[in-house]
Formats: C-alpha cells, structure tokens, sequence
C-alpha cells in the first residue's frame, strides 16, 4: 500500500509541477510577444531617422558633401556628381 501512496504522492508533485511550467510558459510566450513588438517599433524607427538622414544629406550642397566625405573635390566620386 504504501508504494501506492508513493505513486500518488509522485503523481500529484508532477502535477503541481506541470501547472506551474504552463505559467511560466504562459509568461515568456507574453515576454516573446511584447519583445517581438519592441523590435519591430525599433526597426521601424530605425528605418524612419534612416530615411531623414538620406533626405538631408540629399540637401547639403556638394561642398559640403566633399568636406563630410573627405575628399578633396577633384575625383567626381559623389553619385550627385556624375548623375548616377
């Protein structure tokens, strides 16, 4: 009898166990998720000041272009230069 009582003891420890396994993993599936979200708002943002940069430096006039590239304003090196 008592390896009975044993068993059921065991049985009933697992399904504590169990139970508290789904919470947590209730709980990082939750984590993933918001994470996931997180990153997306980030990669989107990222794209967006990426996008403003472009536009600006579009803007600058090609001197200032030069000075911010290094180069020195004899090689026709800038895409604006040569209309490519």
């Amino acid at each position: 009898m008592s390896s009975i009582n044993d068993l059921v003891d065991r049985v009933e420890r697992l399904l504590v166990r169990h139970e508290e396994l789904k919470r947590t993993n209730t709980l990082l599936e939750q984590q993933v998720q918001a994470l996931t979200l997180e990153r997306d708002s980030l990669r989107s943002r990222l794209a967006a000041a990426r996008g403003r940069i472009d536009a600006l430096l579009d803007r600058l006039p090609l001197e200032a272009a030069d000075l911010l590239e290094g180069n020195d304003g004899s090689e026709a090196t800038d895409s604006r230069k040569t209309g490519a």
